[in-house]
């Protein structure tokens, strides 16, 4: 296939960016979105050209390093049938002659840091504000030791395969990073290790998410739309439910499960 590629390219945090063309005239549709890329880079390299920075890591749909917004969609969203990782697009999405856009998270909490790279450490402060058990667990517990009813033990699986890769931000129109808190919340929220910090828990997670300039929630929906772990968009309801509660009730005793 042949493509155009207009991608991002800023050389630091502090320069200014714009768009540059390529052009690609080789491109297999069995490549996936990454691999079209690395084509792209060693045609750079050999012309003398600075490579296209982008982050990746484990390439399987796993950790949501890769990800970029693509022709206006968060890892292509759109051109692919399901929702995914860049890493797992492929390039038999897109069609001959194709003009594809390339972007990075663009978000104030996201700055960039070259070309398609992100600093998405504004995720690892609003975990270090509570998403974590304060217990000392000492040597592993029999596997059937503290019991969760099989409906929350679900609901804490559902939302603890959040990989933090930012999509929900990148979609919402206000930039807003509730889909990410809200599945660390929800996770907790639904296992018994995680009742005696309920309520202070959620409290300093939503703080931290306001402190690193997430915007607010309006319930769009896009955030859920373009997840590729398909985190359900009712967990902000469980966050905005502990929210309300733990401003009610105050610091004390742990909130019952629901």
């Amino acid at each position: 296939m042949k493509i155009t590629l207009k991608i991002w390219r800023q050389a630091n945090k502090d320069a200014v960016g714009g768009m540059k063309t390529y052009q690609l005239d080789d491109v297999s549709e069995d490549m996936s979105f990454l691999e079209m890329l690395d084509v792209l880079n060693e045609h750079l390299t050999l012309a003398n050209e600075e490579p296209v920075a982008f982050d990746y890591d484990c390439r399987e749909g796993i950790c949501g390093m890769c990800g970029v917004v693509i022709n206006g969609a968060p890892h292509g969203r759109y051109n692919s049938p399901i929702p995914t990782t860049t890493c797992q697009l492929h390039m038999r999405c897109f069609k001959d002659g194709d003009v594809i856009e390339i972007e990075p998270w663009k978000t104030g909490s996201f700055p960039v840091v070259k070309d398609l790279v992100v600093d998405r450490s504004a995720f690892d402060r609003i975990i270090q504000a509570g998403g974590f058990i304060s217990v000392n667990t000492g040597s592993a517990p029999e596997a059937h030791s503290v019991p969760a009813p099989k409906r929350q033990a679900d609901r804490a699986f559902d939302v603890a395969t959040c990989i933090g890769c930012g999509a929900c931000v990148a979609a919402c129109p206000n930039g807003s990073g509730m889909l990410f808190t809200s599945a660390k919340i929800t996770h907790l929220a639904n296992l018994p290790q995680g009742q005696p910090e309920r309520r202070l828990r959620v409290k300093a997670m939503v703080a931290a998410h306001d402190e690193n300039g997430f915007g607010g929630c309006q319930n769009v929906g896009e955030c859920a739309s373009v997840c590729p772990k398909l985190i359900p968009l009712e967990s902000i309801g469980q966050l905005n439910r502990d929210l309300f509660a733990s401003l009610l009730r105050g610091d004390g005793k742990a909130i019952a499960g629901s």
